[in-house]
């Protein structure tokens, strides 16, 4: 299938007259038909075969007319318009960047809306997702709801399940749908059409396959209309192939079709032997491209690989233009003197006196907006910003310059700037309506520069992501039981991105019967290592693989879990050799795979050595280690200086595995090592010792209320209840919180044990049945029961606690002392296990 291609004629008039396909010669442009009827919009939708370039949107949406920020369609936009608005097909359109492509999203929503449909966009950041719900006050004035669902927000499901247009990353779809069951839910099955932000991020190394699974099963769970919008793609149709839009709805739209033309290079740097050197070497090189725009009043936008970089850069550039002589700045203006005093970064305050800026997204909201505020109307000319900007906020620039293609990420080292970040950031360059030209640059090391010339010649293809986790996300598809059997395996691999690219690409896809019994391959080692059962034709999960796909797990990460599971059953046999400490637990953390990739620098190593010593386990790699040294040292709050820089990333990734971990536990293995994970995962949370890490089970009580009660002498929740509201007072918290903690502490579990009568001493030979009562009259809560003699265990059973009654056996045994011991312990909370024991003399 060819995409509708729109390579516009030089002359604007005579752009939109386009020619159809013959059948014999290739399409130079593709047709716009005369609108076909309308079944349920009631959008008027006029023929553009005439030369009329934009369309007046109250002409063709007088009751959305509010919405749009603006009262014309582009010419780009009107070429699309009829596909979205007089068809129900899918929409894939490719345009260059800066060139509208946000009006066509709100132009599918808006025909939604007028069928009284419920709209999902997938927005590539999180940020961006915060961006949409402010914009989109439009569509609330017109009385529409729009709700944002992402991780960082309580989910109201009432308001999802009542929102005309939902706003989500790809990952948290992801969440949604793998949950769509729960009434929590539900509401993802309600959406009729579902707009995809920057489709071209299937290429994502990370991203990517989750965007393609995501998507592919909401068609299988409702079947919405797909509208997918991407900044050009050399492969468009590929696309369009695997989301069902015929020819008539496929657009690829030129570089004609930009507002502003591009002019974009390479400029390479002499790269020395010193990284931090080489840093400043590429900065100048930046500021000599840039120093022209800024003299003529322009703005530039300089792209660096971290957040501290950007800090860096600023104030380095600041010193480096008052050595020029460039002229910046705005010290003269009073109210904006005003202003930056408000910002909470003082850095950032005195930067931006002198016209130069930065933005991350470690910022406050209310920092980042002033500076985008202040960069659109040109009080900051130069801009120093990490790739997220490329993604997010609309914020061109006259000049782009990429100072860094290389990046060090915690999880994978140094590794190269994704193509598809490069071609985003490049695109920003050029504001409409102010710049007859934008200018890019990528400056890179003389070896890579060929590298980029193709990038930027030639473009890049979008590549299926999803064969590097084939294993993983279907076990996904069969634990959610969207996959029944084994032809459902391969009518799911036919829903995918990665078997439609592998139709135009085979050769490099194993397309045909190989990429057939690749993924037969994939099932039967998904039988064979335990997270798949199947008899027959029919498939289903096994609770190992229910539990990789509830955590996002890669399987050898799950696998490492259950051996892990397996050993805590085995360390509570007396008799086994086998035993499992906290150090036992993080170190099967950090040697998931999922650390595999991360890489310690030689200016680390001294501190992860003085954080590990040299017991540590020998299949860990240098990286793993210091994963391992972040997580103990966390543990305590003492991350050593030359460590935090990943810590964060590092931890964040690493609570994720240790609750999973705990439920690995929880469901394979004792309870009181689920406990003993749990307590694990709130110490490395918190930075909390082992003796206070119980009072983070309260809820409100984090890393900084739990350090004050425990330099205070409380430890536990009952300390805090002994202690009373005037203690909590006392300890350092405020009136209101320490009511609220103490009512807190209050809903968790007060346990009691009543041993009954039992005897002190039996005859040999002799049986006598006792109970044990296990008493709560503290908030309910769910514990693992145990009953063992002389380490040997009698009874064990879970139970939500209320009130629970446990058979003891008391026998004279050949031993002359029995030491009878109740445990309870939680798994969920990390309290400590409670113990008590009675000795009954055999005699």
């Amino acid at each position: 299938m060819l995409p509708r291609t729109f390579e516009g004629p030089a002359d604007p008039a005579i752009a939109d007259r386009l020619a159809t396909d013959d059948g014999d010669r290739p399409i130079a442009h593709a047709a716009i038909e005369t609108p076909l009827p309308s079944r349920n919009c009631d959008c008027d939708v006029p023929s553009r075969t005439d030369s009329e370039p934009t369309v007046a949107v109250a002409e063709v949406l007088p009751d959305f007319a509010d919405a749009f920020p603006f009262e014309e369609f582009n010419r780009m936009q009107s070429a699309a318009l009829p596909a979205l608005l007089n068809r129900d097909d899918n929409v894939v359109v490719s345009a260059p960047t800066a060139s509208g492509k946000t009006a066509l999203a709100e132009l599918a929503i808006c025909k939604t809306l007028a069928e009284d449909g419920t709209a999902l966009f997938l927005a590539p950041l999180r940020a961006l997702t915060n961006e949409k719900e402010s914009e989109w006050e439009r569509f609330e004035d017109l009385g529409y709801s729009v709700y944002v669902v992402t991780g960082e927000r309580d989910l109201n499901p009432r308001r999802a399940e009542r929102a005309d247009i939902l706003v989500m990353t790809p990952e948290k779809a992801d969440s949604a749908t793998r949950k769509h069951e729960t009434s929590r839910y539900s509401f993802i099955t309600d959406v009729d059409c579902c707009v995809i932000d920057e489709v071209h991020l299937l290429d994502s190394d990370r991203r990517g396959a989750v965007l393609e699974v995501t998507v592919s099963r909401l068609r299988r769970l409702c079947d919405p209309r797909v509208v997918a919008l991407s900044a050009t793609m050399p492969n468009i149709d590929d696309v369009a192939a695997w989301l069902d839009a015929p020819e008539e709805t496929t657009f690829a739209f030129g570089e004609e079709y930009r507002p502003v033309p591009l002019n974009a290079d390479v400029k390479t740097y002499s790269h020395g032997e010193n990284a931090f050197a080489d840093k400043y070497r590429r900065l100048y090189r930046a500021l000599d491209l840039a120093e022209p725009h800024i003299r003529e009043e322009g703005q530039a936008l300089v792209f660096v690989s971290s957040r501290q970089d950007t800090v860096q850069a600023a104030k380095k550039a600041r010193d480096e233009i008052t050595e020029r002589d460039i002229p910046m700045g705005a010290r003269g203006d009073y109210d904006f003197h005003n202003d930056a005093a408000e910002l909470s970064n003082d850095t950032l305050r005195q930067s931006v006196l002198d016209g130069v800026g930065f933005h991350h997204a470690g910022l406050a909201r209310e920092d980042k907006n002033k500076v985008e505020q202040w960069f659109k109307e040109g009080k900051i000319q130069l801009l120093f910003s990490t790739s997220t900007l490329a993604w997010g906020v609309n914020l061109p620039a006259r000049c782009v310059v990429i100072r860094d293609t290389k990046l060090h990420d915690p999880l994978e080292g140094e590794v190269d700037m994704s193509p598809l970040d490069v071609l985003q950031m490049l695109g920003r360059a050029g504001r409409p309506g102010y710049d007859d030209m934008g200018y890019a640059w990528v400056v890179c090391d003389r070896s890579d520069a060929d590298k980029y010339r193709r990038l930027l010649r030639d473009g890049k293809e979008i590549e299926s992501r999803l064969a590097a986790e084939l294993d993983a996300h279907l076990n996904a598809e069969i634990a959610l039981g969207t996959i029944d059997d084994v032809d459902d395996v391969m009518d799911w691999l036919a829903t995918t991105f990665y078997y439609a690219r592998s139709q135009s690409a085979p050769d490099e896809y194993d397309a045909g019967s190989d990429l057939r019994e690749r993924v037969s391959d994939t099932l039967s080692a998904l039988v064979d290592e335990g997270f798949v059962e199947q008899d027959g034709l029919n498939v289903e999960p096994t609770r190992l693989g229910q539990l990789a796909s509830k955590f996002y797990l890669r399987l050898s990460t799950a696998r490492r879990f259950a051996d892990i599971a397996e050993r805590c059953q085995d360390a509570a046999d007396p008799d086994s050799a086998v035993s499992v400490d906290a150090d036992d637990l993080l170190t099967a953390v950090a040697g998931a795979t999922e650390f595999d990739s991360v890489s310690a620098r030689s200016d680390e190593e001294d501190a992860v050595h003085a954080v590990l010593g040299d017991s540590v386990d020998d299949s860990l790699d240098a990286g793993q280690r210091k994963v391992l040294a972040i997580l103990r040292s966390g543990m305590t709050g003492t991350t050593p200086t030359e460590l935090k820089s990943d810590a964060w990333v590092i931890r964040q990734n690493a609570l994720r595995l240790l609750a999973a971990m705990r439920e690995f536990v929880d469901t394979l293995g004792p309870a009181r090592y689920a406990n003993l994970a749990c307590r694990v995962e709130a110490r490395v949370e918190h930075g909390i010792s082992a003796d206070a890490v119980g009072l983070t089970a309260i809820d409100g009580v984090g890393s900084g209320r739990a350090g004050k009660l425990a330099a205070a002498g409380l430890t536990s929740p009952a300390d805090v209840v002994e202690a009373g509201e005037d203690g909590l007072v006392r300890a350092g918290l405020s009136e209101g919180v320490a009511e609220q903690v103490l009512a807190n502490a209050r809903d968790l579990p007060v346990i009691s044990l009543d041993w009954g009568d039992f005897p002190e001493t039996i005859a040999p030979g002799d049986n006598d049945m006792r109970e044990v009562t296990v008493e709560n009259t503290g908030g309910s809560a769910r514990a693992g029961l145990r009953v063992t003699v002389n380490g040997r265990e009698m009874t064990a059973k879970p139970s939500y606690l209320g009130e629970a009654t446990l058979p003891v056996a008391v026998f004279g045994a050949d031993a002359d002392e029995l030491t009878f011991t109740v445990e309870v312990a939680f798994p969920t909370l990390p309290l400590p296990t409670i113990t008590e024991t009675r000795s009954v003399l055999v005699r």
